[in-house]
């Protein structure tokens, strides 16, 4: 099979497309043939080892796991004699067991994976995202942030894979949203469910007169400290990326007069609360209550340039490649 192979960290030129052998499945699970899967910014940091500390998950020196993707979507081409969860030519999406081995032709994974089914209107491309956006926004919304009805929440980045699923979440919880995003991204974040959309390249959010119960960092570009001038009294800043502030904020609680900081593993949550949450997201894109943003297409040959544009920050929601489907050999 066909898969992007990286041996050693660095930039884009670490990718190499080669053949790999094919894995057989074990007794309890499941082969997937591929048809989408994405580019995140969790592989591009994986991919270039920066920050270092990024590497206590990846190997110090060099990879241990070569084959990067976090997410994907496809069809159950083999299953092992022990499964009864899925049969073959089932329509599948899932997160990839330790976010990584989906930006290849074929996955294994047990069958009691964070792995379902595709709903009938539901195709590869808009599924195959859901594992990274969707499935980090729900449980930071709702179990992070304690999101309620009436709260007013600020979501920085909100244009972005986990931003403009965040938006759409917090306003079907019933939340007054405000998002962040540049110029270019304004009209789209509102029709994604922002009651109001602050252009960064023209305001600071620190300079208003608005206060927020609740700020949802999805991409690591403020902190607990930048941002608690504009908490409520007892407001909560939830964060996808560890900082300092983020971690101390328990201890200091009573100093910052009650607000406070919290950042969540979303990825290392157990299986079976990860299914139940993907089972609820991808109801609510069948009912068109949910919308999965794509901004580009890259075949898996081009995913040396996927990385690259994921670098630039400034993409719209979610990068999807596709895989070839052919039969290989291999």
């Amino acid at each position: 099979m066909k898969a992007a192979v990286y041996t050693k960290y660095g930039s884009t030129d670490v990718l190499q497309i080669k053949e790999v052998l094919r894995p057989e499945p074990k007794a309890s699970e499941v082969l997937v043939k591929i048809h989408a899967t994405s580019v995140t910014p969790v592989d591009t940091t994986f991919r270039s080892g920066n920050p270092k500390y990024a590497r206590l998950f990846t190997g110090l020196f060099k990879p241990k796991r070569t084959i990067l993707g976090t997410e994907f979507s496809g069809v159950v081409e083999a299953t092992g004699p022990d499964v009864s969860r899925f049969s073959v030519g089932d329509r599948v999406f899932g997160a990839a067991p330790d976010g990584f081995g989906a930006h290849a032709q074929y996955i294994a994974l047990p069958e009691q994976s964070a792995l379902t089914d595709i709903p009938d209107n539901l195709g590869f491309e808009d599924t195959a995202v859901i594992g990274n956006g969707a499935l980090t926004a729900l449980p930071f919304l709702r179990d992070t942030a304690k999101l309620k009805t009436g709260q007013s929440i600020l979501i920085i980045g909100a244009s972005g894979s986990i931003g403009t699923c965040a938006v759409q979440l917090a306003a079907k919880l019933g939340a007054i949203v405000t998002g962040v995003c540049s110029t270019a991204n304004v009209e789209m974040v509102r029709a994604l469910g922002a009651d109001r959309v602050i252009d960064y390249t023209k305001t600071d959010f620190r300079t208003e007169q608005h206060k927020y119960d609740v700020i949802f960092d999805t991409v690591g570009k403020s902190s607990f400290r930048k941002t608690r001038s504009v908490l409520v009294p007892d407001g909560i800043y939830v964060t996808t990326v560890p900082e300092l502030g983020t971690l101390l904020s328990p201890l200091f609680r009573f100093l910052n007069g009650g607000k406070r900081a919290k950042m969540s593993a979303t990825g290392l949550r157990k299986d079976a609360d990860k299914i139940k949450d993907m089972d609820y997201l991808k109801g609510l894109m069948a009912k068109d209550e949910l919308t999965a943003v794509i901004d580009r297409s890259y075949p898996l040959e081009h995913i040396a340039t996927a990385h690259a544009y994921v670098e630039l920050g400034h993409k719209r929601g979610n990068l999807v490649v596709t895989m070839p489907q052919e039969n290989p050999a291999l």
